[in-house]
């Protein structure tokens, strides 16, 4: 076997994507499309969103207050009609599941492959209850279909620092080269293909899964 183990972004991959809701705020409220992409990447480590992803912020009135001020800084223009809170709203709501991924993470374990998600996720203050007992139970196989879940929220550093790459390759007892890197973001897969992953942009998700497959068979 090539490969032996599949790592998996989670928002944008697994399940709904953060950057889909964003831009449906963004055009909701006459905000210039990927204003709030430039912002994250602008501020840098320093800035809310990344303090917030790497668990220095929980994401609730104190992340709220930061990031508007840091939208403030950026456009004051724009921080009239933004609000960090209605915006993390807006990506609760995107955050289902997506079935075929979740198949494919059945298939992968029973085919003999490790799989593992690598997140760049945050702590809330309030966690977001699942809508229905349907939701809550596919949140809960998720979860467990996954041998290990990378947090940037829990070990303090997150993508792209290479760091956290070789961090979940560690856990998982594999090399970089053994392993396949789905991530929707094209900054995050740069970094793990320099340390010699194999990796997959997730824009459509069937489109991702097919390519894997025949990454997997090649």
């Amino acid at each position: 076997m090539k490969y032996r183990a599949v790592i998996f972004d989670l928002g944008g991959v697994v399940f709904g994507s953060p950057l889909h809701a964003i831009r449906r705020y963004e055009l909701a409220n006459g905000i210039e499309e990927n204003f709030v992409n430039r912002l994250v990447v602008s501020a840098g480590p320093a800035g809310s969103w990344q303090r917030m992803e790497r668990g220095e912020l929980v994401m609730g009135p104190e992340f709220f207050a930061a990031f508007d001020r840091d939208v403030e800084a950026a456009d004051p223009a724009v921080a009239e009609r933004f609000s960090a809170e209605d915006m993390m709203a807006a990506i609760a709501e995107e955050s289902m599941a997506r079935p075929q991924m979740v198949e494919a993470l059945r298939r992968l374990r029973a085919e003999g492959y490790t799989v593992a998600a690598l997140t760049n996720n945050w702590v809330s203050e309030e966690e977001r209850e699942p809508k229905d007992a349907e939701e809550a139970a596919m949140r809960a196989e998720v979860r467990a279909l996954f041998h290990d879940y990378v947090e940037s929220s829990v070990v303090g550093l997150r993508k792209p620092d290479p760091a956290i790459y070789e961090l979940a390759c560690g856990r998982l007892g594999v090399e970089p080269r053994e392993a396949v890197f789905l991530d929707d973001i094209g900054s995050n897969l740069k970094t793990a293909r320099a340390l010699g992953m194999t990796t997959i942009k997730v824009d459509d998700p069937d489109e991702a899964l097919a390519e894997l497959w025949r990454t997997l068979e090649s």
